[in-house]
């Protein structure tokens, strides 16, 4: 079983930045997609972005150019650097783990507030 941890979040004025960073345990990390979400009071939750095994990334269109994300697999280890950030940015952010045939996994999430 493949646990997640997120860390990283807090409270920042609008225009800083933060780094989230989701922890795997055990050996599969490398051969699995991660994808961070996000989920604001009273809205669905959303891809923000994913990164392959292979390094391959994609981002949500209100992301890019602020947002990035990248992976470590000698420390199992994801991160979302986050940018410019905006009051619109305010959410709990979830990190994602899908190993094909293995599993599918989240982390408990993390809160990211964005102050005006």
């Amino acid at each position: 079983q493949v646990q997640l941890v997120e860390s990283g979040g807090g409270l920042v004025q609008a225009g800083g930045s933060l780094r989230l960073s989701c922890a795997a345990s055990g050996s599969t990390f490398s051969r699995g997609a991660v994808g961070w979400y996000r989920q604001a009071p009273g809205k669905q939750r959303e891809l923000v972005a994913q990164i392959s095994s292979g390094g391959s990334t994609m981002y949500a269109d209100s992301v890019k150019g602020r947002f990035t994300i990248s992976r470590d697999n000698a420390k199992n280890t994801a991160y979302l650097q986050m940018n410019s950030l905006k009051p619109e940015d305010t959410a709990v952010y979830y990190c994602r783990l899908r190993i094909t045939f293995v599993g599918d996994y989240w982390g408990q999430g993390t809160q990211v507030t964005v102050s005006s």
